[in-house]
């Protein structure tokens, strides 16, 4: 019977530069993933900060190209989505490249004032802060402008935010974007996004808040789509659309002179992805020059806000099977150490598949399985591939030896979706987080960041237990222990 290996290997073009196989046990950028599950256990997460770094240097490349290749009179600036992962080794990590940042939540500017403080930002770091903006969040990106932050720029994404600024920012200046409402794809359940401010509207916005004000400039005009940059009829007819925008009101507003064409730009989650990221820069930077050269106007400077594709590849997380069931004749599940539902909500809420694959017994056959998770609701499961409509493990003796299982690509959202640290379906834990990184000689280094969620820390959400505000997991668990010694103590 052919292996496991012999699968993935006629299936797919294996190993590749990220994936491969030494001794029947997977490699996961060179990262032997057993040596990590014996020494840390499991469930786990796991993130890969050189990954974060590749991308990034990646994405400068590619609009680098692009730019050289059209001649191209613009700058390209790169800001990180913070609301991607907003860890701190992710953002210092990414931080080491010289990027900039955007923000969408008022809890964000704490944040980047610890960064601040800690000499990983300053005051002329971009900070493109988007989201519709409740009063503390206009409140903080006032006293960042004020303080000297003169590269904070507030995209308006409503008509009446920009009162939030006149009376509460006392700088000499502050650059304003504005972002644009785009039509959503046919298949949407609604026409225009609920986000940004609709094309008849910007003009008369500039006019009559902006122009009037001598503080006031109108710096960048901010375009997003959901569905990301891909080439498909849409997003170019949606880009066009904007780029004659940008070309209008350049003509009636000379401090306009940036765009920022959003995130977006996919990931891999199959091992049949394709994608041609430097085609698509390429018709990118094309399409813009085209539009203002037709136009008489001078290119804009491009930023982009990538978030998924930063952070998503440098993530993994890894299961142990602690149980096989065979349900009827023909349905067999693996029955995993964690959750589908509450540690990858994107698998169980938007049908999201990752890359999944076995970590160990390669050489073993393999067959059609079910994997599922600890909650009890009938939905935490994961049945299929992005290839295929079935999904396949080695078969194992579970006296004999022990099976494991990673999904890989997962480091963008699935933990602040999940709740990290909070309540979780099920009173499930959160898993431990570990960190890989290289040092200076480039040999490779793990940390755990954190162990897995106890039950003090729950408890204490929850209104019940002894754990005091502010407490870490780690030191929960420590007064826990220090209370059950003093009850054996007291019992003698």
């Amino acid at each position: 019977m052919k292996t496991y290996y012999d699968l993935i290997d006629q299936t797919f073009e294996f190993p590749t530069r990220e994936f491969n196989v030494e001794n029947n046990e997977l490699m996961f950028n060179n990262v032997p993933l057993m040596d990590i599950v014996k020494q840390y256990g499991t469930p786990l997460k796991l993130t890969y900060l050189p990954k974060i770094t590749e991308h990034i240097e990646h994405a400068k490349l590619l609009f680098r190209n692009a730019m050289k290749r059209y001649n191209y009179k613009g700058s390209y600036t790169y800001c990180y989505c913070t609301k991607s992962s907003h860890f701190r080794f992710v953002l210092e990590e990414a931080l080491k490249n010289n990027i900039h940042l955007e923000t969408s939540s008022a809890y964000d500017i704490p944040i980047l004032r610890e960064l601040y403080k800690l000499g990983k930002i300053s005051k002329s770091t971009y900070i493109i802060c988007n989201g519709y903006k409740r009063p503390l969040y206009t409140q903080y990106i006032s006293e960042l402008i004020n303080e000297g932050f003169s590269n904070c720029i507030p995209v308006l994404d409503n008509l009446k935010e920009i009162e939030a600024y006149e009376n509460s920012i006392t700088a000499d200046s502050v650059n304003f974007g504005i972002r644009i409402a785009t039509d959503e794809e046919p298949n949407f359940a609604f026409y225009t996004s609920r986000l940004g401010i609709r094309y008849s509207d910007i003009n008369e916005l500039y006019r009559t808040k902006i122009q009037p004000n001598e503080k006031f400039k109108l710096k960048m005009l901010h375009f997003f789509i959901n569905t990301g940059i891909k080439d498909s009829a849409y997003y170019w007819s949606e880009l066009s659309r904007f780029m004659y925008k940008y070309c209008e009101l350049r003509k009636i507003c000379p401090d306009l002179d940036s765009i920022d064409i959003g995130g977006g730009m996919p990931i891999q989650t199959s091992f049949q992805f394709t994608y041609d990221y430097q085609a698509m820069i390429d018709q990118i930077v094309e399409s813009i020059q085209w539009i203002c050269n037709k136009n008489n106007v001078p290119v804009p400077h491009i930023f982009t806000e990538f978030g998924s594709y930063t952070v998503g590849e440098s993530g993994a997380v890894i299961y142990k099977v602690i149980d096989q069931k065979l349900q009827n004749d023909k349905e067999l599940w693996y029955m995993i150490d964690g959750s589908f539902i509450t540690q990858l909500p994107d698998s169980w809420g938007l049908g999201q598949k990752y890359i999944m694959l076995s970590v160990n017994n390669w050489d073993n056959p393999y067959q059609k399985v079910n994997l599922g998770g600890l909650t009890c609701d009938s939905h935490d499961f994961y049945n299929t591939e992005p290839h295929s409509a079935d999904l396949y493990l080695p078969i194992f003796d579970q006296d004999a030896e022990d099976q494991y299982v990673g999904l890989f690509h997962t480091g963008a959202y699935q933990e602040s979706l999940g709740g990290y640290g909070g309540i979780q379906h099920c009173l499930v834990p959160a898993p431990q987080h570990v960190i890989v990184d290289k040092d200076e000689h480039g040999n490779l280094r793990t940390r755990l960041f954190a162990p897995e969620q106890n039950s003090e820390v729950m408890l204490k959400i929850l209104g019940y237990g002894d754990a005091e505000p502010g407490m870490t997991e780690l030191e929960a668990t420590e007064a826990a222990e220090e209370r059950e010694e003093e009850a054996e103590l007291a019992k003698e």
